[in-house]
């Protein structure tokens, strides 16, 4: 374990066009990897983009037309977008974590799902945000425990939650119980208090926390967008400013001090060089599922099953 060159990647998506988005994956993480950034980090469902509307209008305004361009531009897994993603992270030879709106190759649950890939190209964890948050629950179904796994990298052992899942003490500590060393938490949380709880997380578990944000301006949405006029109000506008989603980038060391950031209102990567031997040396004070845990005295149980919607199972051969 040593220094390892991360990119956090505040970047603007092609809202609902999986495709062009791809490219968009495709030409950031070129620019990362030209600054020799080995683990290239991008925001919560960046692919096809954040549905904005669950926001903007009331729940069942206009979304038969939204949601329809949902399903048809979410990232199937496996499947083609899944696999040029793939081809991204071997092409640049990066670790590539990217989070996108997931379904299955049959339905219409969206799943918001963070993908990992490795630098050979291979999807090697996948991860489904547990409970989505408020609005969120109009469009997004609910993951289960058998996607709260770390990835084993050279470099050191990477896993993380998506936005508000952060604040679920439960499943942070089964992820620490797993030796994770660097934390990833791709969100669209924005303000203060949101960096304040990833300077938490880090000295929770004396770890580096990257915290990474989609940046959304309204001109950046094409003018013939499906009620484009219905799904960004000019008035919203007016009153909320022109950032959609302004960013909150923030990278944070295991003691909790921001080492980059926050990055608000524009694109930019931050590009980083990470001590990891800092998380072992920080734990001699602090490891919440080692020296300083009592497991005498509480234990937590996960089910790791994975809940699909049938069960199939093949009846024994008669005798």
């Amino acid at each position: 374990m040593g220094t390892l060159r991360i990119a956090a990647v505040q970047a603007t998506y092609v809202l609902m066009d999986r495709e062009a988005t791809i490219d968009r994956v495709d030409e950031l993480t070129a620019a990362a990897a030209a600054q020799g950034a080995q683990l290239v980090v991008l925001p919560e469902a960046f692919v096809p983009g954040t549905p904005i509307w669950i926001d903007t209008r009331p729940i069942w305004d206009g979304d038969d037309t939204w949601f329809r361009m949902l399903v048809e531009n979410a990232v199937v897994v496996p499947g083609p977008a899944a696999d040029r993603l793939g081809a991204i992270a071997e092409k640049h030879g990066v670790w590539l974590v990217v989070g996108v709106q997931e379904r299955e190759p049959t339905g219409s649950t969206i799943y918001n799902t963070v993908l990992y890939f490795s630098p050979d190209g291979q999807l090697v964890d996948r991860h489904r945000k547990l409970v989505p948050t408020g609005s969120e629950r109009t469009v997004w179904g609910m993951g289960d425990g058998s996607t709260l796994r770390v990835v084993d990298t050279p470099h050191g052992r990477i896993g993380g939650l998506i936005c508000w899942e952060n604040y679920m003490p439960l499943a942070r500590f089964h992820l620490y119980a797993q030796g994770v060393d660097l934390w990833l938490a791709p969100t669209l949380a924005t303000g203060d208090g949101w960096v304040a709880t990833m300077q938490h997380l880090a000295r929770e578990n004396r770890m580096f926390v990257v915290g990474v944000n989609p940046v959304l301006h309204v001109d950046r949405i094409p003018a013939d967008f499906p009620d484009r006029d219905r799904l960004v109000p000019a008035a919203l506008v007016e009153e909320d400013g022109p950032w959609l989603e302004p960013g909150n980038t923030v990278v944070v060391g295991p003691n909790g001090v921001v080492l980059a950031g926050p990055v608000r209102e524009e694109e930019r990567t931050l590009v980083v060089d990470l001590d990891l031997a800092e998380v072992a040396a920080a734990r001699r004070f602090m490891d919440p599922t080692g020296h300083y845990n009592r497991p005498d005295v509480f234990r937590l149980l996960v089910d790791t099953t994975s809940r699909r919607a049938t069960t199939v199972t093949s009846a024994p051969d008669p005798d």
